[in-house]
């Protein structure tokens, strides 16, 4: 219940949203952040799901801002749980009292540009009213959990859950009949941990995933010493990186016998490096179905039951088109007399009753004791668009996207001036490493805010015709490869009704262009002055 003036509000005390705070204090500015959830970590407070741990390696998904963090911080695995990733990100906010910015437990309903006054107005559900210069949302691509939508889900007698809003107390499933409903990453990785103690396990799958093994393990200090060895060629790749589609030779200059060889190795790593197999995995169609088909065939060989394992093959999308999952033995599972894979490409779920399951056509119902519902989220967009957002003449950014988001280098949105998105769509973000993209982002608009300051710049906004040549830009990059081949949450193809647009940029170097684009005065920006820019700078007692 409080009206503040502040320079700039954060949303989102996630990984993003932390550092963005940090940097802005460096600037001398005052901040406001906003957090729906009880504490700092945006999707890891969240995500505490049985097995939930990140998919890539806990030396590189921390940030590289810090020196003494780096030094201070110790990983325990190759592969992070959430407890640990979420200790991780508490860590960092209480080393640079990052929490005290934050109002927690805390929904933004608004943000409305006052083109008269040239700041924002961001309020909340808590009674928050406040004036901001700038506004930026750290929101997370991964944040807005996709309600399941099945018919009768309130008539459930039992216990729901959804992976994306799991329960903070302990949860046990031991000697109790579970329904997983969903085939996504958040299910592979629950399924073997709840199939540990639940008396049976019913796996409901529409559509089959690759995975890979994670060949997890705990991390020693040799594997420690090799990091830091190899870690300025990291930074040097980081700086020069691509959206992460690059990989080792192209297909046709290996015999097939090298091929398997390099399938083999990778597979034996573990992880999503798998993808990195050949330089043209995922542009060119026989490269990857070779990729493809080793993991069918590992498949076939770890499920025993062949019909089991025919199921399990995916065959509607290539390998990496859709995210790639990484698991904990997902596949030897299934080997388990207490778990069952329920084909709904047989049978679709017809509706949830009190008792449990029922499928179409066969009439068939499985009784279960609790729902998990690992049915994904309303990725890159849908915590933006839950907020009602308004620009200049206040036009609706949900109107805005109307057919599919629209930004200049995911950073920016036309006629919304001093309005940045970090990691937002039309950047690399989630076919990147999410820290690095992160810090990336942070350190753009860090940049970009100290230099209007600099040059009597009042305002920064996108110019249309940018963007839509920033968009094109995108589709274009996306259409040589093989993403759009599949029915992702990259082109929201998991939510009814949402525009079917490829939303992350693949197209390599853009690191290297939003700094060229700095350089330049901020090509493709509108900038306007204000006399009285330097009485704007809000300053607290």
């Amino acid at each position: 219940m409080s009206t503040d003036a502040v320079d700039a509000v954060v949303v989102g005390a996630g990984f993003g949203g932390l550092y963005m705070v940090h940097r802005l204090r460096q600037l001398g500015m005052t901040v406001q952040g906003f957090d729906a959830a009880g504490g700092v970590g945006g999707t890891w407070y969240w995500n505490r799901y049985p097995g939930a741990r990140c998919d890539i390696p806990s030396l590189f998904y921390s940030y590289t801002w810090s020196a003494e963090v780096q030094q201070e911080w110790r990983w325990s695995e190759k592969y992070a749980a959430q407890p640990e990733i979420l200790a991780y990100a508490e860590f960092v906010a209480e080393k640079y009292d990052l929490k005290r910015a934050f109002a927690f437990e805390t929904k933004v309903t608004s943000a409305v540009w006052d083109e008269a006054a040239r700041h924002w107005t961001v309020t909340t559900d808590r009674g928050h009213r406040v004036s901001a210069r700038f506004c930026i949302m750290a929101t997370g691509c991964l944040s807005m959990p996709r309600a399941p939508g099945i018919p009768g889900e309130d008539n459930f007698e039992g216990r729901t859950f959804h992976t994306g809003t799991w329960p903070h107390e302990p949860v046990t499933f031991e000697g109790q009949k579970v329904a997983v409903i969903g085939t996504g990453s958040s299910a592979i990785q629950s399924i073997t941990e709840i199939a540990k103690t639940a008396h049976h396990v019913y796996v409901f799958q529409r559509t089959p995933n690759f995975s890979v093994p994670a060949r997890n393990a705990p991390l020693t200090e040799q594997d420690y010493a090799a990091f830091w060895e190899q870690y300025p060629a990291y930074r040097q790749m980081v700086l020069e990186g691509t959206a992460g589609i690059a990989g080792g030779s192209p297909f046709r200059s290996l015999t097939a016998e090298q091929q398997r060889a390099r399938f083999e190795e990778l597979w034996n790593i573990g992880g999503a490096g798998y993808l990195g197999a050949l330089a043209d995995l995922l542009t060119n169609p026989i490269a990857n179905d070779a990729a493809a088909n080793f993991v069918r065939e590992k498949i076939r060989d770890i499920v025993k039951d062949p019909d089991v394992a025919e199921a399990l093959l995916p065959d509607d999308h290539p390998i990496g088109a859709k995210r790639i999952c990484v698991d904990t033995g997902y596949y030897e599972v299934f080997n388990q007399e207490n778990v069952t894979l329920v084909n709904l490409r047989k049978a679709p779920i017809e509706a949830i009753t009190r008792a449990g399951v029922r499928l179409q056509a066969q009439a068939q119902e499985y009784p279960v004791d609790a729902v998990v519902y690992a049915t994904g989220f309303d990725a890159m967009t849908g915590a933006l668009l839950n907020i009602d957002i308004r620009g200049e003449g206040g036009f609706s950014l949900s109107e805005g996207w109307r057919d599919g988001p629209k930004t200049y280098l995911g950073l920016q949105v036309a006629g919304f001036p001093n309005f940045f998105t970090i990691t937002g769509p039309g950047s690399p973000s989630v076919l990147s490493n999410m820290i690095s993209s992160c810090e990336q982002h942070v350190e753009w608009i860090t940049d970009c805010l100290a230099w209007l300051d600099a040059n009597g710049v009042d305002a920064i906004a996108a110019d249309p015709q940018a963007q839509e040549d920033w968009v094109r830009n995108v589709n274009e990059a996306a259409d040589q490869t093989l993403f759009p081949k599949a029915n992702s949450w990259y082109i929201g193809a998991n939510i009814p009704g949402k525009p079917r647009v490829f939303m992350p940029y693949v197209g390599g170097h853009y690191r290297q262009i939003c700094n060229t684009v700095a350089a330049d005065g901020y090509r493709g920006f509108r900038l306007s002055g204000s006399a009285d820019r330097a009485s704007r700078r809000v300053v607290r007692t």
